[in-house]
């Protein structure tokens, strides 16, 4: 079998779930064991002609139900619709995106590889996606994986730190409840009444 890191080489790593997976690596996995390799409207014929010959499949066109290929794209936010939600920076896969809660936000266009998850995200209908004059080259595949792994890697980070904090402030609030319980038996006990069972 193919290695599977061979043929999310290949993809593009724009990370935009056309494919039917959740992203680049998934879909390589797939492939592997013996999905279509025609689902990936962002790499098109290119990606596709690649995959052939590294599989020794058929070369096939794309399939158009997965979306169809464009030329290289970044969003764009609209100053003047933009309410500061933040759930375009929460669908971004390479943290393109700036801003904090209730203020306008704004695209880093070095970053941004025009998977469109944020405008798809955006409830007021303010993110376009424009044409840019830029080849998708390897490095920029690469730079946009490195950019994702760095995302999940930040935001398992904060997900650990709030369950450590509420696992915290539940030690916490069991060990207040334990002292009161301690103090309120002391009371009882000093009163010559039995304490009852809690």
């Amino acid at each position: 079998m193919i290695e599977i890191s061979k043929i999310e080489e290949i993809l593009p790593q724009t990370q935009c779930r056309q494919c039917g997976y959740h992203d680049c690596a998934d879909y390589a996995k797939a492939i592997a064991v013996g999905e279509k390799h025609n689902r990936c409207p962002a790499g098109g014929p290119q990606v596709i002609s690649r995959l052939s010959a590294l599989l020794g499949r058929e070369e096939l066109f794309l399939n158009e139900e997965c979306g169809v290929h464009v030329p290289p794209e970044i969003a764009e936010i609209d100053p003047n619709k933009c309410i500061g939600c933040r759930l375009c920076s929460d669908a971004c896969p390479t943290d393109a995106i700036i801003g904090s809660p209730k203020h306008m936000h704004c695209v880093d266009a070095e970053r941004c590889n025009g998977c469109c998850l944020c405008q798809l995200a955006c409830p007021v209908d303010c993110i376009s996606m424009v044409r840019i004059d830029r080849e998708w080259t390897e490095e920029l595949a690469r730079q946009s994986k490195e950019n994702y792994l760095k995302r999940n890697q930040r935001r398992a980070k904060i997900r650990q730190e709030e369950e450590n904090l509420l696992n915290a402030k539940s030690l916490t609030s069991d060990k207040r409840d334990f002292v009161a319980n301690l103090i309120r038996r002391k009371i009882l006990n000093e009163s010559g009444k039995a304490p009852r069972n809690s």
